[in-house]
């Protein structure tokens, strides 16, 4: 029996990014033909690969036109170029490109859509632009053949906004793990023992909560934050940490490969996800790192926010602030540093949560899915 022929198309880089590096392992151990194309234009010295994960280097200044029409380009030409089964848009940047190649081709078109994309906080003060791709979404979203979401809410949202039915959630859940091997943070950063870490590990850019994290450690000399990722404000934070006196308390370890992230997570104290309800796509956020906190036994305090609220609610897995509420975030800390019995209960939540909140569960619900459509 011929194996059907899965794409994966992403404005990004299938190593660093846990959704897209799962679904291309589990379709191809569901016995999928995958290949991958991505585009990375943030990692330092990066060098185009070939293969079956195909990531080209790109070169993002302002203005972006030119880096927008060389990614379609490059999309165009490699999807014109092969026949598949499945076209999976794991964003609405290559949405319009799977569609329009994909139908001629009789491919069935998956639209990732991991983010409210039309409602990106980072376009909030580009009205103009969010315009333009909210009419990208609103055409091509309902030329999809399935729409994968990330929590309940965003599909309602999607549901109502487009009048569409053909949704299915799929969170954004880490594979099962117990076999990672914890990294002594302490050694290998020479972090004073009577510090507590924090870790934070995501996109590096504004709203997701560091500068609340920054405050924090403003106000007081108990922690050091580890921050794991990249992002296009990375700089700006490396910036704003000495011009507040706080940098020798910030380490910024940069991307961390999949297979090795909660080797650094797990040796951290607590995991933080304090995104900032700066947007609907912000407020609606059910974001990988809050599972991936949950799968390396860390406690986690997140923002109010509801999706991620109804977690830790269910699970026991940490706490709820508000927003920028930094004297109820040092109180949480306090107590989780000198109650070690509850610390340890919420440790434990974590390993029996983690045992529901996996990939496989969720790729099991997508995989039947997709045998319906090949069928």
């Amino acid at each position: 029996m011929t194996k059907k022929k899965a794409l994966i198309a992403f404005l990004g880089n299938i190593n660093y990014d846990t959704r897209c590096f799962n679904l291309f392992n589990s379709l191809k151990k569901a016995g999928y033909e995958v290949e991958f194309i991505g585009f990375d234009w943030l990692t330092k010295n990066f060098t185009s690969q070939k293969g079956e994960k195909t990531i080209y280097k790109l070169v993002k200044k302002s203005p972006s036109l030119t880096f927008y029409f060389k990614f379609y380009s490059i999309l165009k030409l490699n999807l014109l170029i092969k026949k598949y089964d499945l076209l999976f848009a794991e964003d609405l940047y290559t949405l319009p490109a799977c569609i329009i190649i994909g139908k001629l081709k009789r491919a069935k078109i998956i639209y990732d859509s991991r983010e409210l994309f039309g409602f990106l906080a980072g376009l909030k003060d580009r009205p103009f632009i969010q315009f333009l791709w909210q009419i990208v979404e609103k055409i091509f979203i309902k030329k999809s053949d399935l729409v994968l979401v990330t929590g309940l809410l965003d599909e309602l949202f999607l549901q109502k906004k487009y009048n569409i039915s053909n949704t299915i959630v799929i969170r954004n859940l880490p594979l099962f793990n117990k076999s990672f091997k914890k990294i002594d943070l302490y050694d290998k950063y020479k972090i004073d023992e009577s510090k507590k870490i924090l870790v934070y590990q995501g996109v590096v850019v504004k709203g997701r909560g560091i500068r609340i994290i920054f405050d924090l450690l403003k106000q007081t000399d108990e922690y050091i934050l580890l921050i794991l990722g990249d992002g296009e404000d990375l700089t700006y934070f490396k910036e704003l940490a000495i011009s507040m006196s706080i940098n020798h308390k910030v380490i910024f370890v940069g991307k961390i490969p999949q297979e090795e992230l909660l080797n650094y997570t797990s040796g951290s104290f607590v995991g933080l996800s304090l995104i900032e309800n700066l947007s609907l796509s912000y407020y609606y956020a059910l974001p990988n790192k809050l599972f991936e906190y949950i799968m390396a036994e860390i406690p986690v305090i997140v923002t109010n926010l509801p999706q991620m609220k109804s977690v830790i609610d269910e699970f026991q897995v940490g706490y709820v602030v508000e927003e920028s509420d930094i004297e109820s975030l040092k109180a949480i800390l306090q107590e989780l540093s000198s109650d070690k019995n509850h610390y340890e209960q919420l440790k434990l939540n974590c390993r029996k949560a983690s045992e529901i909140l996996c990939w496989e569960k969720e790729f099991t619900l997508l995989n039947k899915k997709l045998q319906d459509f090949l069928s």
